[in-house]
């Protein structure tokens, strides 16, 4: 992380592609996989989990690649495998055989496809707001992955995300917006979820027999009052993982880990290991 700008952190090859990510704390390690908005990076999904959880476990927060500060490599496919084999390859360059994930919507499809794929990676598991089931595209998700970048669209879906409006000071828009339009950032967003956007959701779904046989302990939280990931999709999720819990937030929208920060924070500190 830089003074200049606390999005960049270190820096480090995996899978072959020049990857941004944060690494703080020592302990039990935990891998947190942020979202797939416009103008993301693991710093502005995590920045309030991050140094709370790093206090008692080591936490690295990857820029997925396409996403923030890592590389965007010209013609890349990206795939929900692509991804995948990105968050592998940093783990084995980072020299760690098992940690606990936690995803946030998109990243919650990839925390459950890298469990089901690489099974002995992963300790628990953490699903917030996440895709990773077949369910109607909302308008709210077909909103953020069609964004076309200007200030007043990024405000429009920052409104879709946070329930509690008054997260969303004046400055906030135009931030995110500078960061969807940083070099290669859109050319890459606008390849990942083209239309008919129904096919990405699907395509991030794994089949319920292969969620019936995920084996790891599994935290499911969703807001409640969520416009982007329906709340049935975790609710189907905690129906389909046999050693899976279930938290609802009220009055909560996509933003549980800064709407609700504080108490995610305790969630997390009681079912992850130490």
């Amino acid at each position: 992380m830089t003074e200049a700008d606390p999005e960049i952190g270190r820096s480090i090859q995996a899978a072959g592609i020049r990857t941004n990510y944060h690494d703080q704390g020592t302990g039990a390690p935990v891998l947190l996989v942020h979202g797939s908005g416009p103008g993301v990076s693991a710093w502005a999904n995590w920045r309030g989990v991050l140094p709370a959880l790093s206090t008692e476990r080591r936490v690295i927060a990857p820029d997925v690649v396409g996403f923030g500060y890592t590389d965007h490599p010209t013609g890349f496919e990206f795939t929900r495998q692509a991804w995948v084999d990105h968050l592998v390859g940093l783990l084995d360059a980072l020299d760690l055989p098992t940690v606990s994930v936690v995803g946030n919507s998109f990243g919650g499809a990839l925390a459950l496809w890298l469990a089901d794929r690489h099974p002995d990676r992963v300790d628990r598991l953490v699903l917030m707001g996440s895709a990773g089931t077949r369910f109607p595209l909302t308008p709210g998700l077909d909103a953020v992955w069609g964004y076309e970048p200007s200030v007043e669209n990024m405000a429009a879906l920052l409104e879709l995300f946070a329930y509690d409006r008054s997260l969303l000071g004046p400055d906030l828009a135009r931030l995110r917006y500078e960061a969807s339009i940083r070099p290669g950032v859109h050319e890459s967003y606008s390849a990942m979820f083209p239309a008919p956007r129904q096919d990405g959701v699907d395509a991030l779904a794994l089949p319920d027999a292969s969620l019936r046989a995920i084996r790891h302990d599994t935290l499911v939280v969703h807001g409640r009052d969520d416009r982007v990931i329906p709340l049935s999709s975790s609710i189907r999720l905690n129906e389909l993982i046999p050693r899976s819990q279930l938290h609802v937030f009220n009055r909560c929208g996509h933003w549980t880990q800064i709407e609700k920060g504080a108490e995610f924070v305790h969630l997390l500190r009681g079912f992850l290991p130490a």
